[in-house]
């Protein structure tokens, strides 16, 4: 049997607004029908909370001050060259911050990012700006109908002799948000302004309303299109041989800790992500264990019957009492007024502990004990001896890790500058 691997990524879909994830909206029917038939992971986090850190995460199996440089190009082996002499690679996306650019197209033999100049980094991070102003294309992304389509393409001009490895990650539920097919359809220039107003933090209830509500639609119209991928893949007997993972980079805010989109804070809302793992010859399974997005390269393998012990996560395919990790982790370098800080978490099932550190000195400026999944603040007075002791061993390995994290932190490489009219143009948009 051959086997192919899949693996479908959506840029900012929190777990939460998932159906399958106790969501009280409807948003999701073709995502829960693989849930229920695979394995799903009810606490999987993320490594950061915006796509420059968490998908080089997903795609390497380290930690994000391992997987890039300081510039966030890719600096460390991706699925793509580990399967390299075994499968053929393709790559289907839009988003400038994971492009060619950036070095992620690295052993793939197709590499669709939709950047019109290649590895330009300039007008990589200009791409949305040209959209708007330039091109009048009207949207920041290509929509998951073209990534389906694209992508499905490129499968059905394979040797069926061939496995490939395929990473769809799509952009849509990415603000602006303004879904294709819902009623509440507004103009792309309302669109855009309500983004703005979220992403500068000065929203009205109405505009989070507002904006809650077209998310929703987001999702929905991926998982159309997710659901329409998948029933192609069994048209073409491929569901049954491959092993399929869907997962998110991050979350979006709204209005939670005062924050909106996806700004550089380790928030629960932000960091914890869908986990779905179908496979064949593995009962589906509703798993309650801790994960990271660090364990997907390692599932990867571990289907493949290669090894995965140099990498910091374990394999989703069998959970036993020789699992390493009890603890997931995620960190975020933060920008503007918070440059030159690191915020980490840790996290298990019901409890977690966020810790603000300076990058130079790594002191702390803050620390925070929380309570999961929902991220409220613990009164630490409140509580027994017991719940204070387990804060505490929390807080002193989020300390160690994040002196391990600091010490290999984003070695420097040289890169091209954004220059400030760019990233002005980026920040107008809300991608930052």
């Amino acid at each position: 049997m051959k086997k192919n691997i899949v693996l479908l990524s959506v840029d900012a879909l929190r777990a939460d607004h998932l159906t399958c994830y106790g969501y009280g909206e409807r948003t999701t029917p073709n995502i829960d029908t693989l849930a229920s038939n695979s394995l799903h992971f009810e606490n999987a986090y993320s490594t950061s909370s915006h796509t420059r850190e968490a998908v080089p995460s997903i795609l390497t199996g380290r930690h994000p001050t391992n997987a890039i440089v300081e510039d966030f190009s890719l600096d460390s082996e991706t699925i793509a060259t580990s399967v390299a002499d075994t499968h053929i690679s393709g790559a289907f996306h839009s988003n400038p911050y994971v492009s060619r650019a950036y070095g992620f197209d690295t052993d793939f033999d197709k590499f669709y990012d939709d950047m019109y100049l290649g590895r330009s980094r300039l007008f990589a991070l200009a791409q949305r700006a040209l959209d708007r102003f330039v091109f009048n294309r009207g949207e920041y992304h290509a929509r998951a109908e073209e990534i389906n389509r694209r992508s499905l393409d490129w499968i059905d001009s394979l040797d069926d002799e061939n496995p490939f490895f395929l990473w769809n990650h799509y952009m849509d539920v990415h603000g602006p948000y303004n879904p294709p097919f819902e009623s509440s359809r507004i103009s792309k220039v309302d669109a855009q302004r309500l983004y703005d107003r979220l992403a500068k933090g000065a929203p009205s209830k109405e505009d989070v309303r507002l904006a809650k509500n077209l998310y929703d639609g987001e999702i929905r119209y991926v998982d159309a299109w997710i659901g329409q991928f998948l029933d192609q893949l069994r048209k073409r007997d491929l569901f049954e041989q491959s092993l399929i993972v869907l997962t998110a980079d991050h979350g979006d805010l709204f209005g939670e800790h005062g924050r909106y989109a996806h700004p550089r804070f380790v928030y629960p809302e932000l960091t914890r992500v869908p986990m779905i793992v179908s496979t064949p010859n593995v009962a589906p399974n509703v798993i309650n264990n801790v994960v990271s997005t660090l364990d997907i390269f390692p599932t990867m393998l571990d289907f493949l019957d290669k090894s995965s012990e140099t990498l910091p996560g374990e394999s989703l395919l069998s959970f036993d009492d020789s699992r390493r990790n009890e603890f997931a982790f995620s960190s975020a370098t933060g920008e503007n007024e918070r440059e030159g800080l690191r915020q980490f978490a840790i996290y298990n099932i019901t409890r977690g502990y966020r810790m603000t550190r300076e990058l130079g000195s790594g002191d702390i400026v803050s620390e925070t004990a929380i309570r999961l999944p929902d991220g409220d603040v613990v009164d630490a007075e409140s509580l027994s001896e017991p719940d204070r002791e387990a804060y505490e061993s929390l807080r002193r390995i989020l300390l160690k890790h994040s002196d391990e994290q600091l010490g290999t932190r984003f070695q420097k490489k040289d890169g091209a500058s954004t220059g400030d009219t760019i990233e002005k143009r980026l920040e107008a948009l809300g991608y930052k």
